[in-house]
């Protein structure tokens, strides 16, 4: 993950669908569009729409077509995540106010993933996964706060990428998120 610094990107992948979109291929890999659009259940027009403007954003980018059929469009990741802060557009009012929005909405989707979670955790699909809640309280500096996402992301990304999803076992989609930030006890 690199540290954004560019509000069309925080932007493009904040829009609910686009973020979907990207969570996908994140997940799935190089997908068509018509793939893409059953597996949301969103129109294919509206899928290219929102890829193109991805795109623009360079978050992702077309894939070759391995079957040489000239008649779909394949799309894949151009980056696997981001890391940014609403201060980082401090310094322009406009794009300080589309970075908390952008925010708003990241917090609200990332709240809709835990209900949507406590609401089917009790499906039979989910009966040997146990699902986990981790927080603490300590002492930082603006470097060490720093230094600790760094080591986070860096343990997330070690872990995804050591998943061998070919090896037959069944897995499900999971979601990780974190905040670190200054409070008061």
């Amino acid at each position: 993950m690199l540290r954004v610094e560019d509000i069309s990107v925080i932007t493009a992948v904040h829009h609910p669908v686009r973020r979907r979109i990207f969570d996908y291929l994140l997940l799935y890999g190089t997908s068509q569009v018509t793939a893409l659009s059953r597996a949301l259940d969103i129109q294919v027009g509206s899928v290219s729409h929102h890829l193109r403007m991805l795109e623009r954003a360079g978050v992702v980018e077309r894939a070759p077509d391995e079957t040489g059929d000239r008649r779909t469009s394949w799309w894949r990741l151009a980056r696997r995540g981001f890391s940014w802060s609403a201060d980082d557009f401090a310094d322009s009012p406009g794009d300080a106010l589309l970075a908390r929005e952008a925010e708003r909405q990241g917090i609200r989707a990332q709240i809709d993933r835990l209900q949507r979670w406590h609401r089917t955790r009790t499906q039979p699909r989910y009966a040997d996964f146990d699902a986990f809640n981790t927080e603490t309280l300590g002492w930082a500096t603006p470097e060490e706060l720093n230094e600790l996402s760094r080591m986070l992301r860096e343990t997330l990304d070690t872990w995804r990428d050591g998943i061998d999803t070919d090896d037959g076992q069944q897995r499900v989609p999971v979601f990780f998120f974190s905040h670190a930030f200054p409070t008061q006890p």
